[in-house]
């Protein structure tokens, strides 16, 4: 179940409320007059069936309620109450397969975000990278991938798409590019002083590395795998399922790549360093090219889904954690 909380000018709040009490699959409606002081007006509540969530925040912003009033939304981890399993029942679609648009354009936007916070990680995990490239290190790599926050842009980019949003696209694109040169360029210089110091050599460099050569020789695995991890990143985000998001972070060389390619580049290896910009490319489009065809099929299914109305179950309390 979702809880809504509308602030709603006193002239709107009529409106509101048959909105809310002809949906399906809300319940405990609440008004409470002139409880709003900024802006002022009505507060209005009630809590809504996840998959009916999507329509009804769309109809609010439609009567403007965002504009004039506010709309918060929360996830509620615990309810106990017929009405909402009545409520759940009634409600077209699966919870489950829900995907609630408002949110998913929010968080992917605030991942998207050219910040000094997003670059420091992203240079961060570049120059972690790196440090594992030149010692072979598979483990360093593991952490560097971990670390990296690009997959916020890469969904932010497959969402504006989906929403036909371009400036979210834009918005993504300068993160994702911006942010990578800013990280190559730092690494650069990183290996360049760990050079000065004689903790990075030409050798380390040229030598074979069985355990980490595999990032500037790209092959169709590489985009098959980054396209798999495309999908499940995306998913783990309409679902709310952060533990698959960090397992996709570790299982594409989106990060080692940009460090493989800065590191190589600094010692003028252009061949590693076009392998690796390559590598980098497979895996960036892969996931794009992913992420915005799960969420089409996403959107699609979900329309099928919601015109169709689940069986009636033995009305009860329920728990949902």
């Amino acid at each position: 179940m979702l809880h809504l909380r509308l602030i709603v000018p006193a002239d709107t709040t009529d409106e509101v409320v048959a909105l809310l009490g002809s949906t399906v699959g809300t319940a405990h409606l609440v008004v409470l007059p002139g409880a709003a002081r900024s802006p002022t007006g009505d507060v209005v509540m009630c809590d809504v069936a996840r998959e009916a969530g999507d329509e009804l925040i769309k109809a609010l912003r439609r009567l403007g309620i965002d504009r004039t009033g506010a709309i918060s939304v929360e996830n509620l981890d615990l309810t106990l109450s017929t009405h909402a399993d009545k409520a759940e029942r009634e409600a077209p679609g699966d919870s489950s397969d829900a995907v609630l648009w408002e949110e998913l354009t929010e968080a992917t936007h605030e991942e998207s975000t050219f910040s000094v916070t997003y670059v420091s990680f992203l240079a961060l995990a570049t120059m972690l990278a790196a440090c594992g490239v030149m010692l072979d290190n598979a483990v360093l790599i593991v952490g560097a991938m971990a670390v990296g926050p690009e997959f916020g842009p890469l969904a932010g980019i497959s969402t504006a798409v989906v929403q036909r949003a371009p400036r979210l696209v834009a918005r993504s694109l300068w993160a994702l590019i911006g942010g990578f040169a800013v990280a190559m360029i730092v690494t650069a210089g990183f290996a360049w002083l760990l050079d000065v110091f004689g903790l990075f050599t030409r050798d380390m460099i040229d030598r074979p590395r069985p355990n980490t050569g595999f990032i500037w020789h790209p092959d169709w695995m590489s985009f098959v795998v980054a396209f798999l991890a495309g999908i499940a990143g995306t998913l783990s985000l309409t679902s709310a399922k952060s533990g698959a998001l960090i397992g996709v972070a570790i299982s594409v060389t989106t990060v080692p790549a940009a460090a493989n390619a800065a590191v190589a580049f600094s010692y003028a290896d252009y061949q590693q360093t076009i392998g690796s910009g390559q590598q980098l490319l497979a895996n960036l489009g892969g996931i794009v090219l992913a992420g915005t065809l799960t969420l089409l099929l996403q959107k699609g299914l979900w329309r099928i889904r919601r015109t169709r109305k689940p069986p009636a179950s033995t009305p009860g309390a329920s728990v949902r954690a």
